[in-house]
């Protein structure tokens, strides 16, 4: 784990020799239930059948790499003792299911924070591409062939920006998912889902992620 900065977090696996395509997460709304600034472990709730989705990526060896934004810290919710807390029970509750996370980035800065953690649009924070950009320069991805599957329109324009493949939001509504199908281009796809299980197993079943079973 590297905490450099106060308001970043960045835990990443090894890179491999041979630059692979990952997938990319948001947490809240993907992982886990978004019970609205989860910062305490008693409150985690996974969403069913996503650990069992994530360990079919992992059989696969597609690099899994959560992107969560946590302006709770810096709007004083709670702090990285709780973001920690959060991230230690989705360890084991992922594990109880044969699947791990490659990687975890976090960006608590926002524009309502408190004190150093009052930032706007830093370039961690999604919609901006930080966080994938120090994923794909600290374990060697290749971000052209790489997806990322989120609830949020901003989820998918971070992807948008940091050159992915494609995009998947699980849209909560007609009108998200008009504005997410808004960012498609030449060379970025978008998919809608009603659910994360449906937009991972979709994935899968697509060979979006075809490549990522490289042998080292």
């Amino acid at each position: 784990m590297h905490q450099d900065d106060i308001g970043l977090w960045c835990e990443l696996g090894k890179p491999d020799a041979i630059a692979r395509p990952a997938l990319f997460l948001d947490r809240d709304g993907i992982i886990v239930v978004d019970t609205d600034y989860l910062g305490r472990a008693a409150d985690l709730r996974m969403i069913e059948g996503v650990a069992a989705a994530i360990a079919r990526c992992n059989a696969l060896r597609v690099p899994v790499v959560v992107v969560t934004n946590q302006s709770g810290i810096a709007r004083g919710r709670y702090d990285w003792n709780g973001f920690c807390a959060v991230q230690a029970a989705m360890t084991a509750e992922l594990a109880t299911a044969g699947a791990h996370l490659d990687g975890v980035l976090a960006c608590a800065y926002h524009g309502e924070g408190r004190g150093a953690l009052r930032v706007d649009a830093h370039p961690w924070r999604k919609p901006n591409p930080g966080m994938i950009l120090a994923a794909a320069n600290g374990m060697n991805l290749d971000l052209s062939r790489s997806w990322i599957v989120g609830d949020k329109t901003s989820d998918l324009a971070a992807g948008a920006a940091a050159g992915l493949a494609g995009g998947t939001l699980v849209a909560s509504s007609d009108q998200a998912g008009r504005e997410a199908l808004a960012l498609a281009g030449a060379r970025f796809v978008v998919e809608v889902a009603e659910n994360p299980v449906a937009a991972l197993i979709g994935l899968i079943a697509s060979s979006r992620l075809a490549g990522a079973a490289t042998t080292a």
